[in-house]
């Protein structure tokens, strides 16, 4: 297998609820596990997401997992997920799922460089980032 990058997503207890609606948003292959599958059966973790991993139809992978108990969690402000290319019916459907219940920093619109961009923080917290190249918006 090549090398590659892909976001892994700390959540504070909605790893699963995002995990599916992130499902919902880009389609594929969803696979969960909870820390009592990996023997932390007695644990107040045993039913919360140890490892998640969506891979799509795209060529998208999106990991994540809830913090543990006992271990901080602290979303920050440094880290966002960038979508782009150029399939504006694809990207634009992405950007109305992912804004929806959340909160649009940037507007998707046509920018100084020529393309469509948005910043858009959805309701689980996490920064995303659309890019359309070349729109003819």
């Amino acid at each position: 297998m090549a090398s590659r990058l892909n976001p892994y997503i700390a959540f504070d207890g909605q790893a699963r609820e995002a995990m599916e609606f992130y499902r919902q948003v880009f389609g594929g292959e969803l696979t969960l596990s909870t820390f009592g599958e990996f023997g932390a059966t007695d644990s107040p973790d045993a039913d919360k997401i140890m490892h998640s991993q969506l891979e799509t139809p795209s060529g998208y992978t999106v990991m994540g997992s809830d913090v543990p108990e006992g271990m901080e969690y602290t979303p920050g402000t440094n880290v966002s997920v960038s979508l782009s290319g150029d399939n504006s019916d694809e990207l634009h459907g992405y950007w109305d799922q992912l804004a929806e219940g959340g909160t649009v920093s940037v507007p998707l619109e046509k920018q100084m460089w020529g393309d469509e961009f948005g910043m858009c923080v959805d309701r689980f917290g996490i920064a995303w980032m659309v890019n359309i190249s070349g729109s003819q918006a």
